[in-house]
């Protein structure tokens, strides 16, 4: 029997495409009966955690981020864990959400016209695709997953691409300011074994996440013992639902001592 979970460090909220508050991401992950949750936000730091690492109601909760970046292997996505901002990340996330509001205003408008609807969505610091996809098939009847594959996925005819930071700048960025950095979802882009090679200039990568599809995990495996990195995990939710991955009490702690986190 598999050890019970007590750590997802993957969750995102309404600060950016997620559909939870703070307070939801506090209670799901209660419901979970997790001991700890990482707020990992769309290229943005949560107003409301104010510390690396904090106890809610009981829960300690990760202050965390998701960087989408630019790489040699292509986009990708970061995670930093235990995150006390520097002047230089914040400059840097300010940048991201300006081009985020551009870029969701021109998609919204691509949409618009194309469809002739009206979204009645507004371009808002936060805003990611999800949330247009939402409101597109709210006006519409498409479904999300359809809104993304003959509208705004990549290379759809309402698509516009995003101003993203180097792999190199968002590596000095998050390890200046995080206790841990790691790969998100490495068996998720087009490339997994480019995007692996890229550990070797991080502390972790995501070994325990919901898969898109049966997969074989020996290359992560292969990578955490070449690069010596700490797996981690998590649900990456969007929904109200934690706990459909992470780490059990023994990754926990390793995790925890890793990143310089204190661990209950």
């Amino acid at each position: 029997m598999d050890a019970p979970l007590v750590a997802d460090l993957h969750a995102h909220t309404t600060n950016s495409d997620g559909e939870m508050t703070l307070t939801d991401l506090i209670a799901a992950a209660r419901t979970a009966g997790l001991d700890a949750v990482a707020v990992t936000d769309h290229d943005r730091l949560h107003p409301d955690v104010d510390a690396p690492v904090e106890q809610r109601d009981g829960l300690t909760l990760i202050h965390g981020i998701e960087l989408r970046v630019e790489s040699p292997a292509g986009r990708v996505d970061l995670l930093g864990y235990g995150v006390e901002p520097t002047d230089t990340l914040t400059a840097e996330t300010d940048r991201l959400q300006a081009d985020r509001k551009r870029r969701g205003a021109a998609i919204i408008e691509k949409v618009e016209d194309r469809l002739g609807v009206d979204l009645d969505l507004e371009a808002t610091p936060g805003i990611g695709r999800p949330h247009i996809a939402r409101a597109t098939a709210a006006a519409t009847d498409l479904s999300v997953g359809e809104v993304f594959t003959q509208l705004i996925g990549d290379n759809g005819p309402c698509y516009v691409s995003r101003d993203l930071p180097d792999f190199e700048t968002a590596c000095d960025l998050l390890a200046e300011a995080a206790g841990l950095v790691g790969l998100a979802h490495p068996l998720r882009y087009e490339d997994p074994t480019a995007a692996l090679g890229l550990c070797d200039r991080l502390d972790a990568v995501e070994l325990f996440y919901p898969y898109d599809r049966p997969v074989d995990s020996a290359p992560v495996d292969r990578a955490i013992d070449r690069y010596d990195l700490i797996p981690t995990g998590g649900s990456d939710a969007h929904d109200h639902t934690l706990g459909r991955a992470g780490l059990d009490a023994d990754g926990y702690e390793r995790f925890c001592a890793a990143a310089g986190l204190p661990h209950p």
